[in-house]
């Protein structure tokens, strides 16, 4: 087995989804007592945050590369970024390392690719949302991305991150979510594609297929790990 680099901390409550997950995968195909090897580097996510607010994706990028770097120097094989938004450094971050990195917004079309959708919504913070790096190498692929109008962008940005980054789960923030679904889903969407790390926490159902990105994420990791 292998040895995976997580940065993680963005938010905590994601990246306990993706310790437990890789976890619970590794275990279904190894069974016994088997888990992962795996190294996770996590932050203060007020900093990260701060300068998200400020577009300093420059710095951002320093911060995610360096970490990759110790991550790797202590005997990591892949680094994993457990979170969206912060995949728009993912270049940089590449090549800075001489490692592989195991790209979610790839995990993603893997995942909507074997369910046979060619149109899909993308649900996430209002940077995955309006920043080109998701929505360009789904359609790079022909897949349809359909983004939610402005209002419903600041709608969700609002709920991940006064709400689900801090674990708090909102009916009425839920019925909201569920609603820009649904609205996607009459512009054309067949699948929502849970384009940040919380939303699965509070989206499990909904009118149309759920692509839930932690969760092929994860899925693409240990396929990695265990080859």
């Amino acid at each position: 087995m292998k040895t995976i680099g997580l940065i993680g901390g963005m938010s905590y409550e994601s990246t306990i989804e993706y310790y437990r997950i890789i976890n619970e995968l590794v275990n279904e195909r190894l069974g016994g007592l088997k888990s992962a090897k795996m190294l996770i580097e996590s932050y203060d996510f007020s900093i990260i945050e701060n300068l998200q607010t400020k577009n300093d994706w420059d710095n951002l990028g320093l911060i995610l590369a360096d970490s990759a770097k110790k991550l790797e120097t202590l005997g990591a094989d892949f680094i994993a970024i457990a979170t969206n938004t912060m995949h728009y450094v993912a270049p940089f971050v590449k090549k800075n390392i001489k490692i592989p990195l195991i790209h979610i917004v790839q995990a993603t079309l893997n995942q909507i690719k074997r369910k046979n959708h060619d149109c899909v919504c993308l649900l996430g913070t209002k940077y995955t949302m309006s920043l080109p790096f998701y929505k360009e190498i789904l359609e790079d692929n022909n897949i349809k991305v359909i983004i939610p109008k402005d209002e419903d962008k600041e709608v969700i940005n609002d709920i991940i991150y006064n709400e689900l980054c801090v674990g708090i789960i909102n009916k009425e923030s839920k019925d909201k979510l569920l609603s820009i679904i649904e609205t996607c889903s009459k512009l054309g969407a067949s699948a929502a594609v849970l384009g940040c790390t919380e939303l699965p926490n509070i989206i499990k159902k909904a009118p149309i297929d759920l692509i839930d990105t932690t969760k092929a994420h994860c899925i693409e990791i240990v396929d990695r790990i265990l080859a």
